[in-house]
């Protein structure tokens, strides 16, 4: 979109994702190449400068033909790195997402055109802001379908419908599956195949509804640009005719693939999602797996555990949000851990469960830290979970990082 150019030259995993961060957080647009990548094609990229993260890899011994201001950095100390933005490239810095929104949205209504749109919602932020961009690019060329699998927190599908089909008044159809999936899930314990089976099922209720519309031109993608370098793939274009990573499988045939965020990190994916007009509640919501409550339901999954599940997490997720900390964890919720124990309830001997506490932060998700919370509000947060939720008696806290733990329990 004919922004200014830095190029990343990563040479040292994660941290070159941090310095690209640091990089866009100074309102600068930059791409991350592997170390190895080919000179001529840097060259022809036009940036107004290189950033080398980690040990100098073979090409960088070629760089300083080029003649581009260059930058060895080993951390991404953002003193360091504006110096050489603005200093010693002379840049402005133009990549600002309250200006960018409306570009992506003209790019991808030149792409579209007046063809079909299909996007499979999984009521995230990616898909969500994804959606919401391509509505306003094509309107009601773009059908949504939202598979409601039963494993969601609570009032989560009522609060998708009500963003899609009030707040923007697009194509929407809502899918309840809640029957379906639990049907499968059925006998099932082991965390793997529990993950295969609601993979496997959400993709044959998105392929009905799918084939119900017909004749679609795009698929939307949810793609992210730390998606893209993990992957290992350069550039960053708007479409293309295969997908590489995560989002919808191969197995669906509908045409082409859009992947109107896979230039933009998380927190400029909320930024994007703000001035598209989309409510800061569902923006600045917490990230949630794939699979949904199932990851956090150890064992069997049953509707009535999973009631108590969304019962519990509510509670957690509100007394946080009145603690000031909901937009300083990454992570939050609470685990369904299958054990009981003895307690004593209403003056009376009980044998009710037991859920886990589980906070976390975390930059890139492959380590993480628990999160210290002020033993207040842990203790308000007990009261209530044991006083309002009747199956349970006993609330524990769990300080496990990443690794040895996951994030998730399962």
């Amino acid at each position: 979109m004919g922004h200014e150019l830095i190029i990343v030259l990563n040479s040292d995993g994660h941290r070159g994702i941090a310095v690209a961060r640091a990089v866009r957080e100074l309102q600068v647009f930059c791409e991350v190449l592997n170390s190895d990548a080919d000179v001529d094609k840097i060259k022809k990229k036009n940036p107004k400068g290189i950033i080398v993260t980690g040990e100098p890899g073979a090409t960088s011994e070629n760089l300083s033909a080029l003649n581009i201001p260059l930058l060895y950095a080993h951390d991404e100390q953002k003193d360091k790195i504006s110096e050489f933005l603005f200093k010693t490239c002379g840049l402005k810095g133009d990549w600002i997402m309250e200006d960018v929104a409306p570009k992506l949205v003209e790019s991808l209504r030149e792409k579209i055109g007046e063809k079909k749109v299909l996007c499979a919602l999984s009521g995230g932020v990616d898909s969500t802001v994804a959606a919401i961009m391509l509505h306003k690019a094509c309107g009601k060329n773009l059908h949504c379908i939202f598979v409601d699998h039963g494993l969601m927190r609570l009032h989560e599908g009522d609060e998708v419908e009500r963003i899609f089909t009030k707040d923007f008044d697009i194509n929407f159809t809502r899918v309840n599956a809640q029957d379906r999936f639990l049907d499968k899930l059925k006998g099932v314990a082991d965390p793997e195949q529990k993950r295969k089976i609601i993979g496997e099922e959400f993709i044959r209720v998105f392929e009905e509804e799918g084939n119900k519309i017909g004749a679609v031109d795009f698929l939307v993608q949810g793609t992210i640009y730390p998606d893209v370098i993990e992957s290992g793939k350069e550039g960053a274009a708007l479409v293309k005719s295969h997908h590489n990573v995560g989002g919808i499988p191969d197995v669906i045939d509908f045409g082409e693939i859009i992947e109107p965020l896979r230039d933009l990190f998380k927190d400029e994916v909320r930024k994007v999602g703000l001035a598209l007009g989309i409510d800061e509640e569902l923006i600045f919501r917490q990230p949630f797996p794939g699979p949904g409550l199932a990851v956090r339901v150890i064992g069997e999954i049953t509707k009535e555990k999973l009631d108590i599940l969304r019962h519990t997490d509510h509670i957690y997720r509100e007394e946080i949000k009145k603690a000031g900390l909901d937009r300083k964890i990454w992570q939050y919720f609470t685990v369904f851990t299958g054990l009981r124990s003895v307690g004593v309830k209403n003056d009376a001997r009980s044998y009710g469960y037991t859920i886990a506490l589980r906070a976390v932060n975390s930059l890139y998700t492959v380590t993480a830290d628990w999160v210290r919370i002020p033993y207040e509000t842990l203790e308000v947060i007990s009261e209530r979970i044991t006083s309002e939720v009747v199956e349970v008696n006993r609330v524990v806290f769990d300080i496990t990082g990443k690794p040895p733990g996951t994030i998730e329990w399962e």
